[in-house]
């Protein structure tokens, strides 16, 4: 790039911050909003655009590359277009007007999580359409919604969708984390979050007696159950330097449910739990313990389940598989450090592994600080530019993998 007068901007950033001005904000995002915007690149970049509503006013759009080998699996870019909630108070700056500061810090509401991937794909398009570059595999750019309220009328639903299946997708890039220090993180697999709720039952009675088996006396049993062993992951978790968040199964008591009045005993008590269970652990195993906990805990205790995810699916990052030696040999040649992790929390590429299609998550953000979900969520915009240069670099290498045997 020339050097820039005082005042212009990089188009990427302008075109960035547009972006991050679309309130795309739960409860009730501006999707229309979206696909307008995604609508004009397109037609910009001269990429057909299909849109499937997976579900009443969820639409997921793709925008695809053909490459000059359609018939090989192709390559999917994918990214989701909603942000969480902001608590507005909270911000130095309005979350939705994409305010520069004087160091490049731009400040935004999915900032960080995720519209700068998205952006990102999107101009290393661009630019390797505008030096003549061609693809070998069909690259997808895929938009989708409801990615931060559990994907279940987003990915979830479409991975299941005919359609998902005529794209042919044999390697998925999806979100990562920021790292703070000078390596990029990159995700292979991700922990299964089971929400747990735990029912109490006991005697009920007059809150001025000793009324034996109540349900406090259970349900105390039941937290400390499930807090002794928060505690002893916790322990793993710090006493061994190798072990990152996604190593260890988090527990967290979430909700505590029970009681009509200060001088009635109740008739039931009821808490919740989350629960993020890393793949290494035998879930089977794991609710087996649970159930051994709620029998110690004393008669008639039950628990059930709002959500129970079981997949253990991992990518491969060993240096024989192509699609992994051909992203990690990619970053190498730029001089990029990359941290091997599982990630702590849930993406859509859980269920893009569950299908059995492999899947990296992976933001370009180092030298970052993790604000996604955060107040303050910002990204400074020469680490948003660099992340183009480094698709622009991905993107060509994936879409070159030689054809598979089965392929062929």
């Amino acid at each position: 790039f020339i050097s820039k007068g005082r005042n212009r901007q990089d188009p990427s950033v302008s075109l960035f911050r547009d972006y991050l001005r679309l309130k795309t904000v739960h409860p009730e995002p501006d999707y229309d909003a979206a696909l307008r915007f995604l609508d004009r690149i397109a037609e910009e970049l001269q990429l057909p655009m299909k849109k499937i509503e997976v579900c009443p006013g969820r639409v997921v759009s793709i925008m695809t590359w053909e490459g000059t080998n359609p018939s090989l699996k192709s390559i999917l870019l994918n990214s989701h277009t909603d942000v969480v909630p902001v608590f507005q108070e909270h911000w130095k700056y309005d979350a939705f007007s994409a305010f520069k500061d004087a160091e490049g810090n731009i400040y935004a509401r999915g900032s960080q999580d995720m519209k700068c991937v998205t952006i990102q794909y999107i101009q290393a398009v661009r630019r390797l359409k505008a030096e003549g570059w061609k693809p070998m595999r069909t690259v997808h750019l895929m938009f989708v919604p409801d990615e931060e309220v559990g994907g279940h009328k987003g990915m979830e639903t479409f991975v299941k969708h005919p359609e998902f299946q005529k794209l042919n997708i044999g390697f998925a890039l999806d979100e990562g984390l920021a790292n703070p220090g000078e390596p990029f993180t990159v995700f292979y697999g991700e922990r299964n979050p089971w929400w747990i709720t735990v029912h109490c039952p006991g005697s009920p009675g007059h809150g001025s007696r000793f009324v034996e088996n109540t349900a406090a006396e259970k349900l105390r049993q039941v937290i400390n159950s499930f807090l002794d062993f928060r505690e002893k992951e916790k322990h793993r978790n710090q006493s061994n330097l190798c072990f990152t968040l996604g190593d260890v199964t988090t527990v967290n008591m979430t909700m505590v449910k029970g009681g009509v009045a200060y001088n009635v005993i109740p008739a039931e008590m009821d808490v919740s739990f989350d629960l993020r269970i890393p793949p290494t652990v035998n879930l089977q195993e794991f609710e087996r313990q649970i159930k051994q906990w709620c029998k110690e805990a004393g008669e008639d205790v039950t628990y059930e389940f709002a959500q129970k995810h079981m997949n253990q699916n991992v990518t491969s990052t060993e240096e024989n598989d192509p699609w992994w030696s051909t992203f990690s040999a990619a970053c190498k040649a730029m001089n990029m450090t990359l941290e091997k992790e599982i990630f702590p929390a849930a993406t859509d590429s859980r269920f893009i592994r569950a299908v059995g299609i492999p899947a990296i998550g992976f933001s370009p953000m180092n030298r970052t600080p993790i604000l996604l979900h955060d107040h303050n969520e910002y990204l400074n915009e020469q680490v948003f530019l660099k992340g183009i240069s480094v698709y622009e670099r991905l993107i060509p290498a994936l879409a070159s993998v030689p054809a598979f045997p089965d392929e062929a």
